[in-house]
């Protein structure tokens, strides 16, 4: 009787139609791109904030948990339920631009609003995102990133999602909806500043929705830099390539630096006819009418799609700015830092591409050969970028038998983020039945040529040996990670002071442990 009178309680609430019990929607609800957690009970999904803070209402006033799901695209639990009893609330309904002021260089959106919609929302205006989104930004959301540290594109320069976030809306246990920064004030104001006294806007990213569910968010704007150039440069090793990176992002010249190992990189040179006419058509497209189109191609073709030594890494530079001179100096700098570490100078295709086809398609969550893949990350100082090189290589020696056996692999994506952080990502893959994500996600015509492997308990379960390992190697070198989810320990890392302090700020705002419970261990 108690769940019946939930679900007339959340049709009231939000209306019939944004409630759903169907089998397909809750196996959906239960996993992600790796972890999968109790069903709820049903998935809501509101299309305002007062829908969202009614919904929530509905079911803690009932000893229920919430759970926020934005773009889904999570592999570390992040809304796989501990519980049964619990809710779903979808923000994929909250999808409307609110304002853009143009003027004042913020834009207010609510919380499902994808990167992609705000990017094409700009691009007309000559606005952009200073961070502007994430390589899923077509399906990922701002109020996902905001709560899970999203970082990409822009990134060694400005910085993550969190960086840009000048104001919040958030709905907390109690229905309440709360602002932040100068949109706080009770005369009303423009929400210029994000740090009007304490900064609540801070403590309320990056908090996995366990204090509560964002609705609206405001993200300060840049005028979009008037001229890109491209770069990428071929390393032996990771830790010539990481000595190249961690120069170049202390020079503060480049919006984009990341590594890809020769495996991601010889397999996206290695494609076919149709999809490179693709990519160039796409580099052609984005470089300014047919003179920058002849530039960029001649790039291409002057760099030459040398192959990446097997064993080697690419460093991929994205630089922009006011004037054609001012980036010309710039790309001087970078291939002047890039030789010093021992780099050779290739085709600049992928960063060319990445940015010239943004936010594509959702189809990378399964690789070109149906497999699955998890990934792990960490931050820390460019000076301790060797040290997680090794410590990872280290503690994947005594596995190699096993994942050879097992097929599980792994490669390697490594980024800047602003001049201070080096970004270490690992991404193991292997081929294993698919999840109910990988089917929503992909495009029909792509999951059309695919061929579902069979289930792989035994590989499934060494990637989630390996990923323990690599989660407590990051935790003994006192690093931090973005997506934090159920996977990696926060609470239990911090010292005594700060933990208590978290631990209260969630008492108060929410009492009975309903918000996302167990998310940052809290």
């Amino acid at each position: 009787m108690g769940n019946v009178e939930l679900l007339e309680a959340l049709r009231r609430a939000v209306g019939s139609g944004a409630v759903r019990t169907d089998e397909a929607a809750l196996a959906l609800a239960a996993s992600d791109l790796f972890a999968t957690g109790a069903r709820p009970l049903a998935v809501v999904r509101p299309d305002d904030s007062q829908g969202v803070a009614a919904a929530i209402t509905a079911a803690t006033s009932r000893g229920i948990a919430v759970l926020p799901r934005g773009g889904g695209l999570s592999y570390t639990a992040g809304y796989a339920s501990p519980t049964p009893e619990a809710i779903l609330i979808d923000l994929g309904g909250l999808n409307r631009i609110l304002t853009i002021a143009a003027e004042d260089l913020y834009i207010t959106v609510q919380a499902g609003v994808t990167w992609k919609q705000i990017h094409e929302a700009l691009r007309p205006l000559g606005l952009r995102l200073p961070f502007f989104g994430t390589f899923s930004g077509a399906g990922a959301t701002v109020g996902g990133g905001l709560s899970h540290g999203a970082l990409f594109f822009g990134s060694a320069r400005y910085g993550g999602a969190a960086d840009i976030a000048l104001a919040l809306e958030v709905a907390l246990a109690d229905g309440t909806l709360l602002r932040t920064g100068m949109a706080a004030l009770a005369q009303g104001a423009k929400p210029i500043l994000r740090s009007f006294g304490p900064d609540l806007t801070g403590l309320l990213t990056h908090d996995g929705g366990a204090f509560g569910i964002k609705t609206e968010a405001t993200l300060r704007l840049i005028k979009a830099p008037a001229h890109t150039d491209y770069a990428s440069f071929n390393f032996p090793d990771l830790v010539s390539a990481t000595d190249a990176l961690s120069a170049i992002a202390r020079e503060e010249i480049a919006e984009d630096i990341y590594i890809l190992d020769a495996e991601s990189v010889n397999a996206a040179t290695q494609v076919s006819a149709s999809k490179k006419a693709q990519g160039a058509w796409a580099v052609a497209r984005s470089a300014g009418g047919p003179l920058g189109a002849a530039r960029a191609l001649w790039s291409i073709a002057r760099g030459g799609l040398r192959r990446v030594p097997d064993g080697g890494y690419c460093v991929n530079v994205v630089l922009a700015g006011r004037s054609a001179r001012a980036v010309a100096d710039d790309l001087a700098t970078a291939r002047e830092l890039a030789a010093r570490c021992g780099g050779e100078e290739s085709a600049p295709l992928v960063p060319r591409v990445a940015r010239a086809d943004l936010f594509a398609n959702l189809n990378g969550v399964l690789d070109q050969h149906g497999g699955r893949w998890a990934a792990l990350n960490c931050k820390v100082a460019h000076s301790e970028a060797r040290a997680v090189i090794a410590g990872f290589d280290r503690i994947m020696a005594p596995h190699a038998a096993a994942m050879a056996r097992h097929g599980v692999t792994v490669t390697r994506l490594c980024s800047a983020l602003g001049s201070l952080a080096y970004s270490f990502e690992c991404v193991f893959h292997w081929h294993d039945e698919w999840l109910p994500l990988h089917r929503h996600a992909a495009e029909d015509s792509y999951l059309a040529g695919l061929k579902e492997p069979a289930a792989n308990p035994a590989a499934r379960d060494l990637v989630a040996t390996l990923r323990a390992d690599t989660v407590a190697l990051f935790r003994n070198l006192g690093a931090a990670s973005n997506q934090i989810g159920r996977t990696y320990p926060f609470i239990e890392a911090l010292s005594p002071a700060p933990a208590a302090l978290l631990r209260q700020t969630k008492a108060t705002l929410d009492p009975k442990a309903l918000m996302n419970p167990g998310v940052l261990g809290l």
